[in-house]
Formats: C-alpha cells, sequence, structure tokens
C-alpha cells in the first residue's frame, strides 16, 4: 500500500508540473516573454506597449468662464434687438453666475431694462388702471394698491396732487420689492417678491451702527429732508427733498448722501447710521419702495 501511494504521489506532482509548465508557456506566447527554457524552446517577440499618462494641467490656459459665455450671447442678442431674450440671459448671469467676470456688467444692463419696464406708463404688465370713485383720495388709492403717491403720480405724469374727478383712470402699481443689502460688496439691491433681480445700486458710505450680524426688517417709514425740516409725500416741498427710509428695530437708515458743505469748527458731518447711496439713487427708490417692503442686510463677514 505505501509503495502504491508514493506511485501516485510522484504521478500527480508530475501532472501538476506539467500543467503548471503548459500555462507559462502559453503566457510566455500570447502575452509577454519570459526567457530563460521558454524563450529557446519558442523564440518570441512583442513591441513594446504604450505608456498612457494624462496630461498635465497648463497654468497658462484660459479659466473657463460660462457666465462670460452667456453674457456674450445676451450681447449678440441685444445687437439684433432680441431684448426679452437677452434679457433672460443677462438674469442667468446674474442669477447662476453672480461670481462671472460678466456679472457686474450684466447686473447693469438688465436693471437698467428693468427699470424701464417698472417705470413706463405704456408697459402695463404688472400694473392696473383704477377708475375714480366719488369721495376717493390719492392716499386711500395708494393704500388699496400697496403703492405709493411717489409711483402714482410718475405713472400718471402728474406735478401736483391735483383734486380728483370721478371716472378718471389713473394707472397703479403695487410695490411688492424686496430689499437686500450687502456690506462686504457695498450694493443695495431689489428683488421681485418671486426671487428675480430687479436693479442693483452701489453703496457709496455706510455705518452700522455696532450691526455685527444680519437683520430681517422692513421699512417703516419714507420721508424727505430739506435742510433739517422733515418732509413727507403730498407736501409742496417733498419732490426736492433728500429721501429717507427709515428701518423697523433699527436706527438704521437708507437715505441720499448728502453733499458735502464747509464745516464748523467741531461740527459733525458724518453721514451717520445707515446705507448712503447718490441722490439720484435714492430717487429712484422713492418711486419703487414703500413702508412695509421687507428688507435683508446680510452679515457684514469677518
Amino acid at each position: 500500500m505505501r509503495l502504491w501511494t508514493l506511485i501516485k504521489l510522484v504521478a500527480g506532482a508530475g501532472v501538476l508540473g506539467v500543467a503548471v509548465f503548459t500555462v507559462m508557456l502559453v503566457w510566455h506566447v500570447r502575452n509577454e516573454p519570459l526567457g530563460g527554457i521558454f524563450a529557446e524552446l519558442v523564440p518570441v517577440r512583442f513591441e513594446p506597449k504604450p505608456v498612457v499618462t494624462l496630461p498635465q494641467a497648463d497654468a497658462d490656459l484660459p479659466e473657463i468662464d460660462p457666465g462670460a459665455k452667456v453674457f456674450e450671447k445676451a450681447a449678440q442678442m441685444i445687437a439684433v434687438g432680441d431684448l426679452a431674450g437677452a434679457r433672460e440671459r443677462l438674469r442667468t448671469v446674474v442669477s447662476i453666475y453672480p461670481r462671472s467676470k460678466a456679472a457686474p456688467e450684466a447686473r447693469r444692463i438688465v436693471g437698467e431694462m428693468n427699470l424701464d419696464d417698472l417705470l413706463s406708463a405704456s408697459r402695463l404688465e404688472g400694473k392696473s388702471v383704477h377708475e375714480v370713485r366719488r369721495g376717493e383720495s390719492f392716499l386711500g388709492i395708494a393704500a388699496k394698491h400697496n403703492t405709493t403717491l411717489d409711483c402714482i403720480m410718475h405713472l400718471n405724469g402728474l406735478l401736483d396732487l391735483k383734486g380728483l374727478q370721478p371716472d378718471e383712470r389713473l394707472i397703479v402699481m403695487p410695490l411688492e420689492l424686496r430689499v437686500l443689502i450687502e456690506p462686504s460688496r457695498k450694493v443695495l439691491s431689489l428683488w421681485e417678491a418671486s426671487g428675480r433681480f430687479v436693479k442693483e445700486y452701489p453703496v457709496l458710505a455706510m455705518d452700522l451702527a455696532g450691526l455685527k450680524g444680519g437683520l430681517r426688517t422692513k421699512i417703516s417709514s419714507k420721508s424727505g429732508l430739506l435742510g433739517t425740516r422733515r418732509v413727507t409725500p403730498g407736501m409742496k416741498d417733498y419732490r426736492d427733498s433728500a429721501k429717507v427710509f427709515a428701518l423697523e428695530k433699527s436706527s438704521l437708515q437708507i437715505r441720499s448722501l448728502a453733499p458735502p458743505v464747509p464745516a464748523q469748527e467741531d461740527e459733525d458731518l458724518s453721514p451717520g447710521p445707515g446705507f448712503h447711496l447718490a441722490a439720484e439713487d435714492a430717487e429712484e427708490l422713492a418711486l419703487l419702495l414703500r413702508p412695509g417692503n421687507e428688507v435683508e442686510i446680510r452679515a457684514a463677514g469677518p
């Protein structure tokens, strides 16, 4: 029995050796030369396999700016008179690619386009016509439509608040805009309630009055200043006044930056707490904002 077992083991080892040798010979022929006895039995030669390497990033290549591409398309559409299509692409740059190099110019152009539509009496989208009834007043009509005397006067070409006549027709526009102030960028922007961008204004000076984080508030009142005298919409001198918007929950204001005047000794001529804009920008805001409009002040950052 022992001899027979030994014979089987030797035979098995021989079969295994032949199998391994056969596999290695096949590998030698089909895949890669193994050298030694295999090279002597079956000489083969393979072409060296090409080495594939990924290209290194080239620092000189221009950065891809998809916002700039969209802006270029908008410019082309403006050139051929497709203002509606151009506006949608400019809004895409503002909303989707706010960090694009083209974003500031896109905001400027689309802001002017939006403002033309908002303040145009001939474009009635977002506006309505109010038919005056006996006993109604300008203030009552403004309150009914969530608008202001400034806006009613502008849309209807009124220089003063003359007496209303029954059946007189007035164009009115609800003012449901939202204000966003970004101290870090020194800009104030207007947005529709739907989240659509309207226009952006530069903040020329600001004093946060110790405000550390962000703030959500509302416009509590709107008035004008003539020197130290405060006037309200509807008063005779209101049109020539510097517009001021007071904010709830704080001492901050949105107002026009007064022109510099010679200072008296020890006189404090600092703009005061709030956000100060060019006079013409504050005038535009007076047409578009009313008490109750939401205001968000973003945190100034570290």
